[in-house]
């Protein structure tokens, strides 16, 4: 009887640890910024005051637009790079167009190794855009930043909506889509999507926000998805956006 104790003892406390395992929140807390490249509002270019916002905030992940690889602008610097080293993140680029010697398009700094990538191109009549699909072990993060131009705006979101109905994870997409109004975003994507950062909130531009063009969505989040933290940072000029975080719960 002692020999099958000392047997089903462990058995028993290693069901339990699994189940405390299975049953532990996912919390995650997910930056927006359209950067400017590091140019604030003042037109100081200053990367360091991008960089002190973000571990200021201290999020897991932040969707990143308007950022140079390279480019004659930048004296040959990799901004992604040089962001991931300010802030002990990992770093990707998204080429949306070759500009200057370089490239020019959107990124992401995360605490983990995205597990995969993809790039899918997007219409934009004035330069070419693009989605950035980045997925980790519990969840999907698409960056995106869109056209000037409503038509190609509009002709975007069926394209991010038919690439995110093949994620069978939840999908966290954000960006500054230069479109005032939330619910056309929201109805252009399907129905799928839910607002998570606060709409009520103006994001551009950063010294005087007066309009709402940077966005946080999810979609296919547990039921038990909370949003704890949704911000909009009013206070800095480190660009001409406002940067924006949510922080997320779920089981």
């Amino acid at each position: 009887m002692k020999s099958l104790l000392r047997i089903l003892l462990p058995v028993a406390c290693c069901g339990l640890l699994l189940g405390a395992c299975a049953q532990r929140p996912t919390t995650l807390k997910f930056m927006s910024y359209n950067i400017r490249n590091g140019r604030g509002i003042d037109n100081v270019q200053d990367l360091g005051r991008v960089a002190e916002v973000i571990n200021r905030t201290a999020p897991d992940i932040v969707a990143l637009q308007e950022v140079d690889s390279v480019t004659g602008r930048m004296s040959g610097r990799f901004i992604p790079a040089e962001l991931g080293e300010m802030t002990g993140m990992h770093a990707r680029f998204c080429r949306a167009i070759d500009y200057d010697g370089g490239a020019y398009g959107i990124g992401l700094l995360s605490r983990s190794e995205p597990l995969a990538m993809r790039r899918i191109p997007l219409p934009g009549r004035e330069e070419a855009r693009v989605l950035l699909v980045a997925e980790f072990p519990d969840y999907v993060v698409c960056v995106t930043h869109l056209s000037l131009t409503r038509e190609d705006q509009l002709a975007s979101l069926p394209i991010i909506r038919t690439v995110t109905d093949t994620c069978r994870k939840p999908v966290l997409l954000a960006g500054d889509f230069n479109m005032k109004v939330a619910r056309t975003v929201l109805d252009g994507l399907g129905g799928e999507f839910r607002p998570l950062s606060d709409t009520t909130q103006m994001t551009f531009p950063s010294d005087k926000p007066s309009i709402r063009i940077d966005y946080i969505l999810g979609r296919g989040l547990p039921v038990s998805a909370v949003v704890t933290e949704p911000t909009v940072d009013h206070t800095t000029t480190a660009s001409d956006h406002c940067p924006l975080w949510v922080t997320l719960t779920w089981e």
